[in-house]
Protein backbone atom coordinates (compact mmCIF):
# COMPACT_ATOMS: atom_id res chain seq x y z
CA UNK A 1 0.00 0.00 0.00
CA UNK A 2 1.19 3.53 -0.72
CA UNK A 3 1.55 6.08 2.04
CA UNK A 4 -0.76 9.11 2.08
CA UNK A 5 0.09 12.37 3.84
CA UNK A 6 -3.26 13.28 5.36
CA UNK A 7 -1.93 16.51 6.86
CA UNK A 8 -0.72 17.70 3.46
CA UNK A 9 -4.07 16.79 1.88
CA UNK A 10 -5.84 19.07 4.37
CA UNK A 11 -3.10 21.71 4.16
CA UNK A 12 -2.32 21.72 7.89
CA UNK A 13 0.76 21.02 9.99
CA UNK A 14 1.03 17.77 12.00
CA UNK A 15 0.79 19.92 15.13
CA UNK A 16 -2.64 21.27 14.11
CA UNK A 17 -5.40 21.08 16.71
CA UNK A 18 -8.87 19.65 16.24
CA UNK A 19 -10.44 23.02 15.44
CA UNK A 20 -7.85 23.83 12.76
CA UNK A 21 -8.28 20.41 11.16
CA UNK A 22 -12.06 20.77 11.15
CA UNK A 23 -11.86 24.26 9.62
CA UNK A 24 -9.52 23.06 6.87
CA UNK A 25 -11.78 20.10 6.16
CA UNK A 26 -14.89 22.27 5.85
CA UNK A 27 -13.18 24.73 3.53
CA UNK A 28 -11.82 22.05 1.19
CA UNK A 29 -14.96 19.89 1.27
CA UNK A 30 -17.03 22.86 0.15
CA UNK A 31 -14.49 23.78 -2.52
CA UNK A 32 -14.36 20.31 -4.08
CA UNK A 33 -17.90 19.06 -3.43
CA UNK A 34 -18.98 17.33 -6.68
CA UNK A 35 -22.34 19.10 -6.64
CA UNK A 36 -20.79 22.57 -6.80
CA UNK A 37 -17.16 22.35 -7.99
CA UNK A 38 -16.27 22.84 -11.64
CA UNK A 39 -12.57 22.03 -11.12
CA UNK A 40 -11.00 19.05 -12.88
CA UNK A 41 -10.57 16.10 -10.54
CA UNK A 42 -12.85 17.64 -7.90
CA UNK A 43 -14.55 14.35 -7.04
CA UNK A 44 -11.24 12.59 -6.33
CA UNK A 45 -10.00 15.54 -4.28
CA UNK A 46 -13.29 15.52 -2.35
CA UNK A 47 -12.79 11.82 -1.53
CA UNK A 48 -9.19 12.47 -0.45
CA UNK A 49 -10.27 15.31 1.84
CA UNK A 50 -12.99 13.17 3.43
CA UNK A 51 -10.57 10.28 3.94
CA UNK A 52 -7.95 12.55 5.52
CA UNK A 53 -10.49 14.06 7.91
CA UNK A 54 -11.89 10.64 8.80
CA UNK A 55 -8.38 9.56 9.82
CA UNK A 56 -7.39 12.71 11.72
CA UNK A 57 -10.62 13.63 13.49
CA UNK A 58 -10.53 10.53 15.69
CA UNK A 59 -7.77 10.66 18.35
CA UNK A 60 -7.11 6.91 18.24
CA UNK A 61 -6.87 6.76 14.45
CA UNK A 62 -4.72 9.88 14.41
CA UNK A 63 -2.33 8.41 16.99
CA UNK A 64 -1.86 5.24 14.90
CA UNK A 65 -1.37 7.30 11.77
CA UNK A 66 1.16 9.61 13.47
CA UNK A 67 3.09 6.55 14.63
CA UNK A 68 3.43 5.40 11.02
CA UNK A 69 4.19 8.89 9.70
CA UNK A 70 7.00 9.29 12.24
CA UNK A 71 8.88 6.51 10.40
CA UNK A 72 9.59 9.06 7.65
CA UNK A 73 7.35 7.81 4.85
CA UNK A 74 6.59 10.15 1.99
CA UNK A 75 3.47 10.26 -0.23
CA UNK A 76 3.52 7.43 -2.77
CA UNK A 77 6.10 5.34 -0.92
CA UNK A 78 5.21 1.70 -0.35
CA UNK A 79 4.31 0.83 3.24
CA UNK A 80 4.47 -2.73 4.57
CA UNK A 81 0.98 -4.13 5.16
CA UNK A 82 -0.10 -5.07 8.68
CA UNK A 83 1.72 -8.20 9.78
CA UNK A 84 4.87 -7.20 7.85
CA UNK A 85 6.46 -4.83 10.30
CA UNK A 86 3.52 -2.52 10.93
CA UNK A 87 0.66 -3.23 13.31
CA UNK A 88 -2.53 -1.31 12.56
CA UNK A 89 -4.88 0.17 15.14
CA UNK A 90 -7.53 -1.68 17.05
CA UNK A 91 -7.58 -4.68 19.34
CA UNK A 92 -5.64 -7.86 18.68
CA UNK A 93 -7.21 -11.03 17.36
CA UNK A 94 -9.74 -9.51 14.96
CA UNK A 95 -12.12 -8.64 17.83
CA UNK A 96 -12.99 -5.17 16.59
CA UNK A 97 -13.01 -3.78 13.07
CA UNK A 98 -14.40 -0.71 11.37
CA UNK A 99 -16.64 -0.78 8.33
CA UNK A 100 -17.12 2.35 6.28
CA UNK A 101 -20.30 2.49 4.26
CA UNK A 102 -19.97 2.68 0.50
CA UNK A 103 -21.92 5.15 -1.60
CA UNK A 104 -22.58 8.83 -0.95
CA UNK A 105 -20.11 11.59 -0.23
CA UNK A 106 -16.88 10.43 1.31
CA UNK A 107 -17.28 6.72 0.44
CA UNK A 108 -14.70 4.55 -1.30
CA UNK A 109 -11.64 5.09 0.87
CA UNK A 110 -8.20 4.05 -0.39
CA UNK A 111 -6.43 0.74 0.22
CA UNK A 112 -4.04 2.63 2.51
CA UNK A 113 -6.91 3.73 4.78
CA UNK A 114 -8.55 0.30 4.80
CA UNK A 115 -5.25 -1.44 5.56
CA UNK A 116 -4.67 0.85 8.52
CA UNK A 117 -8.16 1.08 9.96
CA UNK A 118 -10.53 -1.26 8.14
CA UNK A 119 -10.77 -4.53 6.31
CA UNK A 120 -7.01 -5.08 6.05
CA UNK A 121 -6.39 -4.77 9.78
CA UNK A 122 -4.63 -7.59 11.51
CA UNK A 123 -3.36 -9.57 8.52
CA UNK A 124 -0.75 -12.05 9.55
CA UNK A 125 -2.45 -12.69 12.91
CA UNK A 126 -4.11 -15.88 14.10
CA UNK A 127 -6.00 -17.92 11.52
CA UNK A 128 -9.63 -16.85 11.28
CA UNK A 129 -10.68 -20.39 10.50
CA UNK A 130 -9.34 -21.61 13.82
CA UNK A 131 -11.52 -19.23 15.82
CA UNK A 132 -14.84 -20.45 17.22
CA UNK A 133 -18.04 -18.81 16.03
CA UNK A 134 -19.36 -15.91 18.07
CA UNK A 135 -20.44 -12.31 17.81
CA UNK A 136 -18.28 -10.08 15.65
CA UNK A 137 -18.38 -6.42 16.69
CA UNK A 138 -17.67 -3.64 14.22
CA UNK A 139 -18.22 0.07 13.81
CA UNK A 140 -20.39 1.22 10.93
CA UNK A 141 -19.88 4.76 9.66
CA UNK A 142 -23.25 5.94 8.30
CA UNK A 143 -23.87 9.04 6.13
CA UNK A 144 -26.17 11.56 7.82
CA UNK A 145 -28.50 11.47 4.82
CA UNK A 146 -29.11 7.75 5.41
CA UNK A 147 -29.84 8.43 9.10
CA UNK A 148 -32.28 11.21 8.17
CA UNK A 149 -34.15 9.24 5.49
CA UNK A 150 -33.80 5.70 6.82
CA UNK A 151 -32.05 4.53 3.63
CA UNK A 152 -30.23 1.29 2.91
CA UNK A 153 -26.46 1.36 2.45
CA UNK A 154 -24.08 -1.24 1.04
CA UNK A 155 -21.04 -2.43 2.92
CA UNK A 156 -18.32 -4.98 2.24
CA UNK A 157 -17.58 -7.65 4.85
CA UNK A 158 -14.72 -9.79 3.64
CA UNK A 159 -15.75 -11.01 0.20
CA UNK A 160 -19.45 -10.33 0.80
CA UNK A 161 -21.50 -7.24 -0.07
CA UNK A 162 -24.39 -6.57 2.30
CA UNK A 163 -27.28 -4.10 2.00
CA UNK A 164 -28.02 -2.70 5.46
CA UNK A 165 -31.30 -0.96 6.26
CA UNK A 166 -30.56 2.03 8.49
CA UNK A 167 -33.39 2.71 10.97
CA UNK A 168 -34.59 6.27 10.53
CA UNK A 169 -33.07 8.56 13.16
CA UNK A 170 -30.81 5.89 14.67
CA UNK A 171 -28.47 7.33 17.31
CA UNK A 172 -24.72 7.02 17.51
CA UNK A 173 -23.73 4.04 19.61
CA UNK A 174 -26.84 2.01 18.79
CA UNK A 175 -26.19 -1.47 17.40
CA UNK A 176 -27.59 -3.14 14.28
CA UNK A 177 -27.58 -6.95 14.63
CA UNK A 178 -27.14 -9.14 11.53
CA UNK A 179 -27.67 -12.83 12.43
CA UNK A 180 -25.24 -15.25 10.81
CA UNK A 181 -23.16 -12.56 9.08
CA UNK A 182 -20.30 -12.51 11.57
CA UNK A 183 -17.11 -14.56 11.67
CA UNK A 184 -17.62 -18.32 11.32
CA UNK A 185 -21.40 -17.97 11.18
CA UNK A 186 -21.82 -15.84 14.28
CA UNK A 187 -23.74 -12.59 14.56
CA UNK A 188 -22.42 -9.31 13.16
CA UNK A 189 -23.03 -6.45 15.59
CA UNK A 190 -22.64 -3.05 13.91
CA UNK A 191 -22.21 -0.08 16.23
CA UNK A 192 -23.37 3.05 14.43
CA UNK A 193 -21.29 6.19 14.17
CA UNK A 194 -22.08 9.20 12.01
CA UNK A 195 -19.78 9.78 9.05
CA UNK A 196 -18.13 13.19 8.80
CA UNK A 197 -20.16 15.55 6.62
CA UNK A 198 -18.74 18.53 4.70
CA UNK A 199 -21.64 20.82 5.65
CA UNK A 200 -23.38 19.56 8.79
CA UNK A 201 -22.46 18.75 12.37
CA UNK A 202 -24.60 16.87 14.87
CA UNK A 203 -25.49 18.05 18.38
CA UNK A 204 -27.82 15.45 19.88
CA UNK A 205 -30.71 15.45 17.40
CA UNK A 206 -29.99 18.99 16.22
CA UNK A 207 -28.05 19.72 13.05
CA UNK A 208 -25.57 22.61 13.06
CA UNK A 209 -24.97 24.44 9.81
CA UNK A 210 -22.98 27.56 8.87
CA UNK A 211 -24.30 29.60 5.94
CA UNK A 212 -22.30 32.37 4.28
CA UNK A 213 -24.20 35.56 3.43
CA UNK A 214 -23.26 38.86 1.83
CA UNK A 215 -22.91 42.03 3.95
CA UNK A 216 -25.97 43.62 2.33
CA UNK A 217 -28.06 40.53 3.14
CA UNK A 218 -27.04 40.85 6.78
CA UNK A 219 -27.77 44.58 6.83
CA UNK A 220 -31.01 44.64 4.83
CA UNK A 221 -32.38 41.15 5.46
CA UNK A 222 -34.09 38.94 2.91
CA UNK A 223 -34.74 35.32 2.00
CA UNK A 224 -32.02 32.80 1.14
CA UNK A 225 -32.01 29.12 0.22
CA UNK A 226 -30.43 26.89 2.88
CA UNK A 227 -29.34 23.27 2.55
CA UNK A 228 -30.83 20.71 4.95
CA UNK A 229 -30.65 16.93 5.09
CA UNK A 230 -34.12 16.89 3.53
CA UNK A 231 -33.32 19.36 0.72
CA UNK A 232 -33.12 23.12 0.35
CA UNK A 233 -35.58 25.36 2.21
CA UNK A 234 -36.13 29.13 2.37
CA UNK A 235 -34.80 31.00 5.39
CA UNK A 236 -35.63 34.61 6.28
CA UNK A 237 -32.64 36.72 7.36
CA UNK A 238 -33.73 39.51 9.76
CA UNK A 239 -32.44 43.02 8.91
CA UNK A 240 -29.42 44.06 10.96
CA UNK A 241 -28.14 40.51 11.49
CA UNK A 242 -24.58 40.12 12.79
CA UNK A 243 -22.00 37.42 12.17
CA UNK A 244 -22.57 34.47 14.46
CA UNK A 245 -26.33 35.02 14.76
CA UNK A 246 -28.16 31.68 15.00
CA UNK A 247 -31.51 30.97 13.37
CA UNK A 248 -33.60 27.85 13.96
CA UNK A 249 -35.35 25.64 11.40
CA UNK A 250 -37.87 23.68 13.43
CA UNK A 251 -38.02 19.93 12.83
CA UNK A 252 -35.19 19.96 10.28
CA UNK A 253 -32.78 18.00 12.47
CA UNK A 254 -32.58 14.22 12.87
CA UNK A 255 -35.87 12.32 13.19
CA UNK A 256 -37.03 10.92 16.52
CA UNK A 257 -39.93 10.92 18.95
CA UNK A 258 -39.15 14.64 19.20
CA UNK A 259 -37.42 15.63 15.95
CA UNK A 260 -34.38 17.84 16.23
CA UNK A 261 -33.96 21.29 14.69
CA UNK A 262 -31.40 22.70 12.30
CA UNK A 263 -29.43 25.56 13.85
CA UNK A 264 -28.19 27.91 11.14
CA UNK A 265 -25.28 30.19 12.04
CA UNK A 266 -24.71 33.23 9.85
CA UNK A 267 -21.23 33.87 8.47
CA UNK A 268 -20.77 37.20 6.75
CA UNK A 269 -18.35 37.13 3.82
CA UNK A 270 -17.16 40.14 1.86
CA UNK A 271 -16.73 39.56 -1.88
CA UNK A 272 -13.48 40.71 -3.47
CA UNK A 273 -14.12 43.72 -5.77
CA UNK A 274 -13.02 43.08 -9.35
CA UNK A 275 -14.56 46.02 -11.22
CA UNK A 276 -14.31 49.78 -10.82
CA UNK A 277 -18.00 49.95 -9.94
CA UNK A 278 -17.51 47.43 -7.14
CA UNK A 279 -14.48 49.28 -5.78
CA UNK A 280 -16.47 52.53 -5.90
CA UNK A 281 -19.27 50.83 -3.95
CA UNK A 282 -16.79 49.84 -1.22
CA UNK A 283 -15.43 53.39 -1.17
CA UNK A 284 -18.99 54.71 -0.72
CA UNK A 285 -19.51 52.30 2.15
CA UNK A 286 -16.27 53.41 3.76
CA UNK A 287 -17.33 57.03 3.47
CA UNK A 288 -20.83 56.38 4.80
CA UNK A 289 -19.67 54.43 7.85
CA UNK A 290 -16.79 56.79 8.64
CA UNK A 291 -18.96 59.87 8.99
Amino acid sequence: MQFKDYYAILGVEPSAGEAEIKTAYRRLARKFHPDVSKEAGAEERFKEVNEAYEALRDPEKRAHYDQLKSAGYRPGQDVPPPGAGYRGGGQEGFDFEEIFAGGGAGGGFSDFFEQMFGRGRGRGGPSQGARPSGDTRAKLSVPLEAVYKGDSIRISVGEKALDIKIPKGIRQGQVIRLPGQGRNGGNLLLEVEYAAHPDFEVDGRNILYIVPIMPWQAALGGNISVATLGGHVDLKIPPGSEAGKKLRLRGRGLPGATPGDQIVELEIVAPVPVTDAQRDAYASLQSAFSS
